[in-house]
């Protein structure tokens, strides 16, 4: 049992970061209704800006400052090339969105390099582990996990407590009828892929800080992220942080019980099954249409 827990409790280390990102890919798809594949070289990219920073200040004004040019890079992104295709069939988007994967992450090989860097943690979470009883917690995952919460909270009360937010959703939703009513639409989009990157931004640099900044740190991150997303529901910021960790007990319970070489294979083979007993995720709502 006490290795069990250990290793629960390694899986939620784990997916606390699966947490953040997935977050990101929910809140892209509910204010666009579009599944971001490049959403973890954004982060990646953001992350090696946010290194330049840190040269020259500590970490909380970096990522102040990153998050902000994150913001700025999503809208940028949704204005000038996800707004020409923006009553193309979906597919289109999908494509452009791997194209934008493949465009990140040679633009960082280019201008970072191949090598890794290191990447400074923030003082509030270093330290000793957290122990209780035989199990033991990094301080900096302790961390990661209650921003993904925090993340979480700030939107759930934006998306259902705030005109902008209900705005952005009924945008994803139906942007015909939204037009009609008054809402820019574009407008919208673009906040949705800006605030997308930021959150992005926020998890990027918490994964270096984790482990270290290199062009390739996101993309298993981002496999398992979608993963949690998915088994959460791609409409449920709550479900991305459960998913996220439920994701990363799932490797951690595979990789010592089974093996590390499929670790990966078990947790999808679990989440495959989640989604036959219910498609739309565990916290998802089913759309019903009416004819």
């Amino acid at each position: 049992m006490e290795e069990f827990a250990q290793q629960v409790v390694t899986g939620v280390s784990i997916g606390s970061i699966y947490a953040i990102v997935a977050l990101a890919i929910v809140l892209i798809y509910r204010s666009t209704g579009i599944v971001n594949f490049a959403q973890g070289e954004i982060a990646m990219f953001t992350t090696f800006v946010s290194w330049t920073f840190l040269l020259r200040m500590d970490f909380w004004p970096a990522l102040l400052l990153t998050t902000l040019v994150a913001f700025f890079i999503g809208g940028m992104l949704e204005v000038v090339i996800m707004r020409p295709v923006e009553r193309a069939p979906p597919l289109n988007a999908v494509v452009i969105t791997l194209g934008l994967l493949a465009i990140f992450n040679s633009l960082a090989l280019w201008r970072y390099g191949s090598l890794p860097k290191p990447f400074p943690k923030p003082e509030i979470f270093a330290g000793a582990p957290l122990e209780v009883g035989t199990v033991t917690i990094s301080r900096l995952n302790v961390g990661i996990l209650a921003m993904a919460f925090l993340i979480m909270v700030v939107l759930f009360l934006l998306f259902n407590y705030t005109k902008l937010g209900l705005a952005m959703r009924a945008t994803a939703q139906n942007p015909t009828a939204s037009r009609l009513v008054g809402i820019n639409v574009s407008r919208m989009l673009a906040l949705g892929w800006a605030l997308s990157a930021a959150v992005g931004a926020v998890a990027g640099m918490l994964t270096a800080a984790s482990l270290t900044l290199s062009v390739d740190m996101m993309f298993a991150i981002l496999l398992f992220a979608f993963a949690g997303a998915v088994v959460g529901g791609l409409d449920s910021p709550g479900g991305a942080i459960l998913g996220g960790v439920v994701v990363g007990i799932l490797q951690a319970l595979a990789g010592n019980y089974i093996s590390s070489q499929v670790d990966i294979t078990a947790a999808f083979a679990i989440i495959v099954g989640v989604l036959l007993i219910r498609p739309t995720g565990l916290f998802g709502r089913r759309m019903v249409r009416r004819v």
